[in-house]
């Protein structure tokens, strides 16, 4: 059972325990996920089923889309609504401010990691160093805001849409924004709307795959590679996972003459070697 399905994450559970979730409805221990939502955020999670487990890399995404809540007056020690309350003070949303501070945040710029994240520093992740209560200088990764948008307000909330690249952290985004406007405010909901080509509008809910009301994807289908067609002869030798020289692209996708797939081959030193067999 080799599968691709977009699950629409529901706020609450980690990204493991829809592994897992998967793994009992499916019956097979062979499950992952690619790209990782925190407990609190919603959205397109994509699993992977069987021997696709093994192309989360192929299926990694370098942009990715959120729609944000932001709620003012309170600050968290994890930047979002689920952490320790570390400030409170009243606000009121000035409307001008964010729309102008929102426009200055379309850019690329170093983004400070938040310290509640699995980063690791010296062999240890991050938020280990903060559940001990040790001090650590956060490390910067550089980061694209592609688009931001705000889409709803109130007096003390707001929301916004964002397109951003693989790696941004959307409480840190916040944080960031809300300095520049000097207010506070943490992260009150989030959902993942676009991961790469998977959207919201093609995932399912749980419930759905329990009902088997879902439709998977395969790897042929969306997979940025080239796909070539062999014959028996080619066929066999390839499932034997025997080397092939010739005139190929860098990386491809064997297909057998009935399109099934057969397995990724990548070049190397001119001589085309098996990455995954299907």
């Amino acid at each position: 059972m080799n599968e691709i399905i977009i699950v629409n994450k529901e706020a609450g559970m980690t990204s493991r325990d829809v592994v897992n979730k998967i793994s009992k409805i499916l019956n097979t221990k062979k499950v992952g996920h690619n790209g990782t939502l925190d407990p609190i955020a919603e959205g397109v999670l994509v699993i992977t089923t069987g021997k696709y487990t093994k192309l989360n890399k192929l299926l990694s995404s370098e942009e990715k889309e959120y729609i944000a809540e932001v709620t003012l007056g309170i600050e968290t020690d994890t930047l979002d609504i689920t952490g320790k309350t570390i400030k409170e003070k009243e606000e009121t949303l000035d409307l001008n401010l964010l729309k102008e501070t929102l426009k200055k945040y379309q850019k690329t710029y170093e983004q400070e990691v938040p310290k509640y994240s699995a980063v690791k520093v010296n062999g240890k992740k991050l938020y280990e160093y903060a559940r001990e209560n040790k001090e650590i200088e956060l490390p910067k990764k550089e980061v694209t805001i592609k688009k931001i948008e705000l889409i709803e307000y109130s007096k003390n909330t707001f929301t916004f849409k964002t397109l951003v690249s693989k790696g941004t952290y959307i409480r840190s985004l916040i944080r960031d924004i809300l300095k520049d406007m000097n207010q506070i405010g943490t992260m009150s909901k989030l959902t993942r709307t676009k991961q790469g080509i998977f959207s919201i509008d093609d995932s399912y809910k749980i419930k759905e795959i329990e009902d088997k009301k879902y439709k998977y994807i395969k790897a042929k289908d969306i997979l940025p590679i080239p796909k070539i067609k062999v014959n028996k002869e080619l066929e066999k030798l390839i499932k034997n996972g025997v080397q092939l020289q010739g005139n190929y692209p860098e990386e491809v996708l064997f297909l057998n003459e009935k399109y099934e797939e057969l397995a990724i081959y990548k070049k190397e030193n001119e001589i085309m070697k098996v990455q995954i067999m299907f």
